[in-house]
């Protein structure tokens, strides 16, 4: 029989849609990364004193993980940390290097080795991602998917450089691809690109990067990618169905269908 579930929660509005599923899961956070949990909920530990919430985990019955949230880079203060840190420390800081998968890579690998099985959040809630096909707004013309096609042939060539997990295409050209500062400055980046050089509706595409690990860092949207697609003058938003999450589904998609924006389930 599977232990408690534990849930690691990050910023975002995933951790809390998963604890729905599982009201008796132990939610653990990190103090100084804010979350959606009221102070009863959950769990605060220091990311300095990894031993001590290891100890907690298994205190609690844990033996199933999701690491839920966005993971903003860790800010150690060396004077606080306590050994099991210490020895992961190395790990982490050469892993930095690597990119955000090489980060979470090594966190997970680091709670496999303490006997947890990790878990991707598609597997304890598989209704939060996206299905196949139209999900909102006016069905895509030819234009559209051509511009979908041509997004995903961008994000395959990017993946193996680790950049992003997604990009904005229209016409045919590429007017902006995700880096580390994520897909709502890849868009306001877009917003404020000339008119002359947006010679058609833009369309943006997310999708995992090939060989992706989806347990961690699956690629999301939600309310907020809306808001922030319509003030750019985006026209379609295109998943990967299947492997994108939709966060706050019913926000999102009300937001979409009165912005009369598409959002597209793609084979990609």
């Amino acid at each position: 029989m599977a232990g408690r579930l534990g849930i690691i929660a990050c910023a975002g509005a995933l951790p809390p849609a998963l604890a729905e599923a599982d009201p008796a899961a132990f939610v653990a956070g990190f103090e100084g990364i804010e979350t959606r949990f009221a102070p009863d909920r959950i769990t605060l530990f220091r990311l300095e004193k990894m031993g001590g919430l290891v100890k907690a985990l298994k205190a609690e019955g844990v033996t199933r993980l999701v690491l839920a949230g966005a993971l903003t880079r860790p800010r150690l203060d060396p004077k606080a940390l306590d050994t099991t840190t210490m020895m992961l420390a190395p790990k982490v800081m050469s892993a930095l290097n690597a990119g955000d998968d090489g980060l979470l890579r090594v966190i997970v690998e680091f709670f496999e080795k303490k006997g947890f099985e990790v878990l991707g959040a598609h597997q304890v809630r598989p209704d939060l991602t996206a299905p196949a096909g139209l999900i909102a707004g006016p069905a895509p013309d030819k234009k559209a998917l051509a511009d979908i096609a041509r997004g995903a042939q961008i994000l395959a060539t990017l993946s193996p450089l680790d950049l992003g997990q997604g990009c904005v295409v229209a016409g045919g050209l590429c007017l902006g691809i995700e880096t580390l500062q994520g897909t709502d400055a890849l868009i306001d980046f877009v917003a404020r690109t000339p008119e002359r050089l947006r010679r058609a509706p833009a369309t943006l595409v997310k999708a995992p990067k090939a060989g992706q690990d989806l347990r961690i860092d699956m690629p999301a949207i939600g309310p907020k990618t809306i808001a922030s697609a319509q003030a750019a003058g985006l026209s379609t938003i295109a998943v990967a169905a299947g492997r994108v999450l939709l966060l706050e589904r019913e926000a999102t998609l009300a937001a979409a269908k009165a912005a009369g924006i598409t959002i597209y389930g793609a084979d990609i």
